[in-house]
């Protein structure tokens, strides 16, 4: 999709990608290269140049460390974090409890917590889901007790990604067993180096290190790092998918990987000339690129909603399906783009291929593992059948 820019526009967008190609950091350029895993410090060492920039939280409130940029602007700046293919900036703290605490924490955990998320000394983990409380999250069984100011929790959540470099943790608890599911459970955050806090890791199908168990065993987490009301968790909680799921599209992401996947079509055969001007081929990607263009234009609705205070309603419903459905197509593709090169665990082989040049062997080796790490995004955020039944019933009234 060709946006209108002006002047100005285009003005930010060069100051935008000079600023990356002149700040980020080398060693982590160099891991990525070579298909290493980064770790936490990788992570960090970019979070912190761009924070100390004023970059690091476009969609805050400027009062509580925002830009005060326009739909435009975030969306440029996700694009091209995107095109050069920038390392994460953690979004468990930025765009999930950053919102939740400046929204309905109370002055001192605004004080406590939103300088250490902004600054990137406070690494966060999100404790939502659980052993048969996944899209049903409402059912969850991690139990909270009340202790004078402290409050008992015991229990065990799963899928809970980067755990291991946390600091700090949000967790959803119930603390009324007698009301309904959605009206008994209370938002709490927690420090994971708590006694009786356990990470375990869950290696994944791609072969990585993301996810983790975490066992919650008689850990003590005072009151006063409750989010708002007790038994009240529920609208916080949903009030953050809200703002995850409008993540999860990733729009700019999705036209970075199209274009690789053009840029190595051009020159990988098909075995009558390059895959590009296979009819077949040349059709799934014209239409992923029509699809991908439809789900950009949600994702500017969904930006010019936060920028004039509103929250994400079922736009964030209709982007996570679309965006995550489109993404896992086009890991596809460049699977079947990169053929019998992509076999997962062959990337020693790949290197010393006679036949493979060491750039093209490193986007064929990290193929597989791509595409199934993808198979998650339909499922984390709220499954996508989750999402149906949300907009059938918000915007079809079913």
């Amino acid at each position: 999709m060709q946006m209108s820019l002006n002047a100005e526009d285009i003005a930010f967008r060069y100051e935008v990608r000079a600023f990356i190609e002149q700040n980020y950091p080398d060693a982590v350029r160099q891991k990525q290269a070579r298909n290493e895993p980064l770790l936490k410090e990788d992570y960090l060492s970019w979070h912190r140049i761009v924070a100390e920039k004023g970059w690091v939280a476009p969609g805050w409130p400027e009062k509580y460390g925002g830009t005060g940029w326009n739909a435009i602007q975030k969306f440029l700046w996700a694009e091209e974090l995107a095109r050069e293919n920038t390392a994460e900036l953690m979004a468990f703290g930025l765009k999930m409890v950053g919102p939740v605490i400046y929204t309905y924490g109370s002055e001192d955990l605004k004080k406590r917590f939103l300088p250490g998320i902004l600054s990137g000394d406070t690494w966060w983990a999100q404790g939502y889901s659980e052993p048969g409380a996944g899209s049903d999250l409402a059912s969850l069984r991690t139990k909270a007790v009340r202790d004078g100011d402290h409050y008992i929790v015991n229990g065990h959540k799963t899928w809970t990604t980067y755990a291991q470099f946390a600091d700090w943790g949000f967790f959803l608890v119930r603390t009324d067993t007698e009301s309904k599911p959605q009206a008994g459970i209370s938002f709490l955050l927690l420090d994971m180096k708590s006694p009786g806090v356990t990470v375990r890791p869950i290696i994944t199908l791609g072969g990585m290190h993301a996810v983790n168990e975490v066992w919650l065993e008689d850990v003590r987490v005072p009151v006063d790092q409750r989010i708002g009301e007790e038994n009240k968790g529920w609208t916080y909680a949903k009030f953050l998918l809200s703002h995850e799921r409008s993540g999860i599209g990733g729009v700019a992401q999705s036209k970075r990987a199209l274009a690789k996947i053009k840029e190595y079509a051009r020159t990988e055969s098909d075995g009558g000339g390059a895959l590009i001007n296979d009819p077949d081929f040349l059709r799934t990607l014209s239409n992923l690129e029509i699809d991908l263009q439809a789900v950009e234009v949600t994702e500017l609705r969904a930006l010019s909603l936060t920028t004039t205070g509103e929250e994400p309603g079922p736009e964030a419903s209709l982007l996570k399906v679309k965006g995550t459905e489109v993404r896992q197509r086009i890991s596809e593709l460049a699977l079947e783009l990169v053929a019998y090169c992509g076999v997962p665990d062959q990337s020693d082989t790949l290197k010393i291929g006679a036949d493979l040049d060491i750039l093209h062997s490193h986007y064929a080796g990290a193929a597989a593992a791509t595409y199934f790490d993808t198979r998650k995004v339909s499922i984390y955020g709220g499954s996508n059948e989750i999402q149906r039944n949300i907009m059938s019933k918000v915007i079809l009234g079913l």
